[in-house]
Parts: C-alpha cells; structure tokens; sequence
C-alpha cells in the first residue's frame, strides 16, 4: 500500500514529508507504548499512536519506519515535526480513533505481524 493510500482512507492530515508520499509500506502497528513498540514490533513500516512526544519520533527512527500517523486528533509540535523532516519520516494527522484506525488499514490489506507476547 502506498502511504498516499493511507493518507486517503484515515482522511489524514500530511504534517511533513510529503514528497514520500509514494513510497510502498507492507506493515502497520498501533501502540501508544513505546516500549511494546520497540519490545514486540518487527518489520512495520507505519506507526499509529496517540501519543504526541519526541519519543514516538525516536522510537520510529530507531525501528526503521517511515510514516508515523498520529490519531484522535492528537498533534506534534513544530520541534517534532522538524525532527521528522530530518529523519524522512513521513508525518500525519487523523482524527480517527486508534481502533478504527488500525481496523480500516487492516481491511484494506495492510497487516501487522503476529507476536508472541
């Protein structure tokens, strides 16, 4: 799926990055623990979460993931928002809920990986 794509079926916001808009991304997860984030998530290229700190962008760079969509209306700061650009991670706003969120990805073909927690 394409992160255009993405942006299209959460009717999201582009807050950075927008030139990476067609860049193809197979996985998603959605967590507002960065610590289940790094503990548990493998190979996803899209975060979904709530939480709006320097650690989500941290924690995305860390993992490798190039799109960050951040739910319930909640919004980055402009510092956030520059460490993104920085890092080529495309940044957006939804003002989905995280369930429905993840729910219309998932419908439309973009899984997760299975953990064994």
């Amino acid at each position: 799926m394409k992160i255009s794509e993405i942006r299209d079926l959460l009717d999201a916001e582009v807050l950075c990055c927008e030139e990476y808009l067609d860049h193809d991304v197979y996985s998603a997860c959605g967590s507002d623990m960065m610590s289940d984030v790094l503990m548990y998530v493998k190979d996803q290229a899209v975060l979904l979460t709530g939480l709006a700190n320097p650690q989500v962008i941290r924690t995305a760079e860390m993992m490798d993931m190039v799109c960050i969509v951040f739910v319930r209306s909640k919004r980055p700061t402009e510092a956030m928002i520059a460490m993104a650009e920085d890092d080529g991670i495309v940044m957006m706003a939804s003002d989905m809920r995280m369930y429905n969120a993840c729910g219309t990805l998932y419908a439309n073909g973009l899984i997760g990986t299975a953990s064994h927690v």
